[in-house]
């Protein structure tokens, strides 16, 4: 059994920590920042977490799907806000199925205390990595409040410290051929809250995740279990229509008030919350190798961090978790098969998440209001249902299965071909549901 370092005690890494101290080694988790579940952590910067079967696969195979689900909402659709405050459900899946929204920092603080019930796992709190030994796996931290650093040997160290991971820096610094790219979309995000009424109950419709779809720009809400919603302004930094543009509260009321005007009631709080709260930017990050031979591995974030529109960046770090655990069933403690197996298997999944997250933010913000995309939508629900093993809708293939992300990509772009032609058919608004269009599809697949 090895002597594991962890850098970061977010989602994945505490999660790891437990799937790997249950094989019976020695993990130590250092996190740069206070313990979250003694220090009071300033709000304003999250995204609510969307989990689904790939996180829960996760959660299942470490013992604690069942302590998760207590602080988890499904949400079975979309709940699609128009400019006059008109609703349009449109569900995920089938009946049975749905995404689960639960805080981020509820979720962490439950993964690290689950983690803390093995005495193989110790967390470390305000441990800042300075600089990581890649040869003999040595790390060292400083720390935040008594400003000593240590040196710490281990067998391992894995990285889970995010998109701005100290372990990949040193990677890029210290050994050669390492490829790098990060790219920054032109939207940022900036957290709001609409709180729960005063019985207690939820503003909004509690099982759907809501969306307010206006082309250049989107709000979100996802229900939090005290009866508030998190929301999620998404919204480019620059430009006519931007955040450098709203300065003034009139100016943001204004512009509430034209674009989402049934939030406006619901939101008490939303010129303190725009106007103190951090505005946030979103990344892209692809890297290779993920790992140092079999001293150093990054996982999560650290190795592929994603932007949010399809809900999959912490699914995706805990399928990596998944896919970890399945390798040191088949290579025992053989880190260095381990370490280069693991890149080989996730390294195309993540960037082709990467890639539908990236497009889905433009479904997200321009088609769930847009009649063909709602048209199309409906022509492959009943397609599917009628040929369920002949076509599998993309949004299902990447939050209802585990299929690989790579083949989901794929299969997406075939799909997308076909329901292009589709589309043209003459006078397919009237005849979508027929027996002439069902053929139609049967002949393309």
């Amino acid at each position: 059994m090895k002597k594991i370092t962890i850098i970061g005690a977010g989602l994945v890494g505490s999660l790891l920590a437990i799937l790997l101290a249950k094989r019976g080694n020695k993990v130590n988790v250092y996190e740069r920042r206070p313990d979250m579940r003694k220090a009071t952590i300033s709000a304003g910067k999250s995204i609510n977490l969307a989990l689904s079967d790939r996180g829960w696969k996760a959660l299942q195979i470490a013992g604690i799907a069942e302590d998760i689900k207590k602080i988890a909402i499904p949400m079975r659709g979309r709940m699609v806000h128009d400019i006059e405050g008109k609703l349009n459900f449109l569900p995920y899946g089938k009946d049975d199925q749905a995404i689960y929204s639960v805080s981020r920092g509820e979720l962490n603080c439950r993964l690290m205390s689950l983690a803390e019930q093995n005495e193989n796992v110790r967390f470390l709190f305000n441990e800042r990595c300075i600089d990581v030994d890649l040869k003999n796996a040595s790390t060292s931290f400083e720390n935040f409040e008594t400003h000593k650093t240590s040196k710490i040997e281990s067998d391992l160290v894995i990285g889970s410290d995010g998109a701005f991971s100290a372990l990949r820096l040193s990677m890029q610094m210290k050994t050669d051929l390492f490829n790098y790219s990060q790219h920054y979309i032109e939207h940022g995000y900036k957290e709001l809250l609409i709180p729960a009424k005063t019985n207690g109950d939820w503003a909004l419709e509690k099982n759907a995740l809501h969306i307010w779809p206006r082309e250049s720009f989107m709000l979100i809400a996802l229900p939090n279990m005290d009866g508030s919603f998190t929301c999620t302004l998404f919204f480019p930094f620059d430009g006519e229509t931007s955040f450098a543009n709203l300065k003034t509260e009139k100016q943001l009321v204004d512009f509430f008030n034209k674009n989402f005007p049934d939030v406006v009631p619901l939101m008490p709080t939303l010129a303190h919350d725009f106007f103190h709260n951090p505005t946030s930017s979103l990344v892209t990050v692809k890297c290779q190798p993920w790992n140092f031979e079999d001293k150093t591995l990054l996982i999560g974030d650290a190795a592929h961090a994603i932007v949010p529109f399809f809900g999959q960046g912490m699914n995706c770090g805990f399928e990596d978790c998944t896919v970890l655990n399945t390798l040191l069933d088949n290579h025992g403690d053989n880190w260095k098969n381990i370490c280069n197996e693991f890149q080989q298997l996730r390294k195309p999944n993540s960037d082709a998440i990467a890639d539908l997250a990236l497009a889905n933010f433009i479904e997200m913000r321009d088609l769930v209001a847009d009649p063909q995309f709602l048209l199309r939508k409906k022509i492959e629900k009943t397609f599917h249902e009628k040929h369920p093993h002949k076509w599998i809708p993309l949004y299902s293939m990447v939050t209802f299965s585990d299929l690989p992300y790579s083949l989901a990509l794929a299969e997406g772009k075939k799909q997308d071909k076909i329901m292009n032609e589709i589309l043209q058919i003459d006078n397919i608004n009237e005849k979508w549901n027929s027996k002439e269009i069902e053929d139609a599809i049967l002949k393309q697949l």
